[in-house]
């Protein structure tokens, strides 16, 4: 399914490409980049849950390496936290940049550290935001004490620590959380930039400059873990360095209303708004789809969007949260079906079938009801490409059969999607 994704991606692929590259130029002393792009993606996936049915909460996650070179997400999902009792959980998403270093410290290390913070008894809210304040600013500390002097690199870092009555969003950078609450977005992070107020504010008091909407026209975030060139000025605490890693904590009251909190990588953001996003995964989840399998479609459907970067996305869904629904199920059915047989038609016009590319961009043109909110006919670009597959593997059966054992056509219309699967 991936692979076939991947082809429908190329869509995308020139116009993005010159997009990547002209923004390369830009970046091309930055330690976020630019980083080299692969000649086709890396769709491979490990879709992971868990559930504690005890206190209604699922989550899954789901990471995708892309276009890129090299993967530098990372990520962590505790169900139970030692110490605490029942109902407090923790979850985190880490987009590291000039290398994986500070986004693997924070996946494997940030909650021990946030364990250490709150303590046995931690108070709510004041003492827990307090808690994840420090337990961010002892991790950093920690990296710094285990960098190797000179290195470039860090990382952004968004985590969800949930309790029984309240849900805890910490954030530095540009990964972002959002919640869906009675059917709509409830809050979202805001990513920080250099040139948000008090972000720009603390840059200049720090001695730094910004250009191009970039630190030092270089980076592209104001608060990170690492990237310890930024945390060099003099007198100055870390909160208040070039860039900082104290995080932005918010407290959100619990409610009954509450349906889902997706936590995401800059790449999915790149693809897709907040709104698109609460449509989309609540419309999947009205399918009975597992939260870990939603993940994975969520990824694939930001690719053929067209993200160019990393992906990881991690959804927590709550007791409130969208149930299957049969009438849901049965139009998604009905979906599936059509869009097979408009493919089968497209394909069966003429003595050869058209590219899988002309086949997608057709059925964009074309009126098609009940497509998935957000995602639309991208979210449905693994059937669209299944379908392509299966007649073009029948028709290519029966070329060979009415050549009598000739030779298999070399076209890459017919045989492009036989050549993607092998």
């Amino acid at each position: 399914m991936a692979a076939l994704a991947r082809l429908l991606e190329c869509l995308l692929w020139p116009a993005r490409k010159q997009e990547w590259v002209e923004e390369a130029e830009e970046r091309r002393s930055s330690p976020d980049g630019p980083q080299s792009l692969l000649d086709a993606p890396r769709c491979a996936q490990r879709p992971h849950g868990g559930a504690a049915a005890s206190w209604g909460l699922r989550f899954g996650a789901s990471a995708v390496q892309g276009w890129r070179a090299h993967m530098e997400d990372a990520h962590c999902a505790w169900l139970e936290l030692p110490g605490l009792g029942p109902g407090w959980a923790f979850f985190a998403v880490l987009d590291g940049h000039g290398g994986t270093r500070a986004a693997l410290f924070g996946a494997r290390h940030l909650p021990g550290y946030v364990l250490e913070a709150l303590g046995p008894a931690p108070g709510e809210p004041q003492g827990v935001c307090e808690a994840l304040r420090r337990a961010f600013l002892s991790a950093d500390a920690r990296l710094r004490a285990l960098w190797p002097r000179g290195e470039p690199g860090g990382s952004t870092a968004l985590a969800l620590l949930v309790s029984p009555h309240f849900l805890y969003l910490a954030h530095c950078g540009d990964s972002r959380a959002v919640l869906s609450r009675a059917g709509a977005v409830a809050f979202t992070t805001e990513d920080h930039r250099p040139l948000r107020p008090r972000e720009r504010e603390r840059i200049h008091d720090a001695g730094g400059t910004i250009s191009r909407r970039r630190l030092e026209g270089s980076l592209a975030v104001s608060r990170a873990l690492g990237d310890f060139a930024y945390k060099e000025a003099p007198g100055r605490p870390p909160e208040l360095q070039l860039v900082s890693a104290e995080p932005e904590v918010t407290a959100l009251a619990r409610r009954a209303e509450d349906e889902f909190m997706l936590l995401a990588s800059d790449g999915v953001w790149d693809a897709m708004s907040g709104c698109a996003l609460v449509g989309l995964v609540a419309s999947r989840l009205c399918l009975g789809l597992a939260p870990e399998l939603l993940c994975a479609q969520l990824l694939d459907t930001c690719l053929c969007k067209g993200s160019l970067d990393n992906m990881t996305c991690i959804l927590v869904c709550f007791p409130g949260a969208p149930r299957p629904c049969e009438e849901a199920i049965r139009k998604e059915l009905v979906l599936d079906a059509a869009l097979g047989r408009r493919v089968a038609e497209l394909c069966a016009f003429g003595q050869e079938p058209p590219s899988l590319n002309t086949v997608f961009r057709t059925l964009a043109s074309e009126d098609i009801p009940d497509l998935p909110p957000g995602g639309g006919l991208h979210c449905k670009a693994t059937v669209i490409a299944d379908a392509y597959s299966q007649f073009c593997q029948a028709s290519g059966e029966r070329w060979m059969m009415g050549q009598n054992g000739a030779e298999k056509p070399t076209g890459t219309h017919s045989s492009s999607a036989l050549d993607l699967e092998a």
